[in-house]
């Protein structure tokens, strides 16, 4: 039995959307949608859990090497969610903030204005967050905040690089560290995912291919979470 100890800060790797389309005959387009349309339940579960902060890694800096008619498809189901009145209406009713999280610069222009939309609409709600990694590698991350902190020692003087600064200079600087990992499809890797913020997370592989994780997987990963004891280094 749960005893209700949540993690505050999840972050969910959903692998096996590709895998459970082939094994029911349907295009990996459907495979996809499949997989957004279960993110979209997953974080309700979540937030009636007690998750107050999602991450979720939507799209790799590796998934570049796809072929283009699978990034172009699951770009257009990002586009059509994004422009989704419904769903721009139910996080409102939650209260719940969308954060934009990767280097945008590699993605379509029209793709992005949506994604920003929906990012300022919902910029005020404190309650509830929902990161989305996209056009995300820890690596990229890492090098970024290298990157801009020699030009900040170059042009500011900056000398002292202390790791919330460090932090700061980060693609990923709103998301917080990542109490719970989950990772579906029975891959057990983080596969460079957000390197500072996972250094003490707990990790939580489900055999489970992402389109059929249901809620009771949930629930079992989070009972897992609570019968942990986290250590810290102590």
């Amino acid at each position: 039995m749960r005893t209700k100890r949540t993690p505050t800060a999840l972050a969910l790797i959903p692998d096996g959307n590709r895998r459970w389309a082939r094994s029911h005959s349907l295009s990996f387009f459907n495979g996809y949608k499949m997989g957004v349309e279960k993110f979209i339940d997953f974080a309700d579960w979540c937030r009636e859990s007690g998750v107050s902060n999602i991450t979720v890694w939507a799209f790799s800096t590796e998934n570049f090497k796809r072929p283009t008619p699978e990034r172009r498809a699951l770009f257009d189901i990002y586009r059509k969610v994004a422009n989704d009145k419904d769903i721009l209406g139910r996080l409102h009713a939650n209260e719940t903030r969308f954060n934009v999280i990767g280097n945008i610069a590699l993605l379509p222009k029209d793709l992005v204005k949506a994604l920003h939309k929906v990012e300022t609409e919902t910029m005020d709600y404190k309650n509830h967050t929902i990161n989305m990694l996209i056009a995300y590698g820890g690596k990229d991350d890492i090098l970024y905040a290298a990157k801009r902190l020699v030009k900040a020692a170059i042009n500011k003087g900056v000398k002292n690089v202390t790791e919330s600064l460090f932090r700061a200079y980060m693609i990923s600087s709103r998301v917080p560290d990542i109490d719970l990992v989950i990772r579906t499809s029975g891959e057990e890797r983080l596969s460079g995912f957000m390197p500072l913020q996972s250094g003490y997370s707990e990790l939580y592989f489900s055999k489970k291919l992402w389109p059929d994780f249901t809620r009771n997987d949930l629930e079992m990963a989070l009972t897992e979470y609570e019968r942990r004891q986290r250590r810290f280094g102590v």
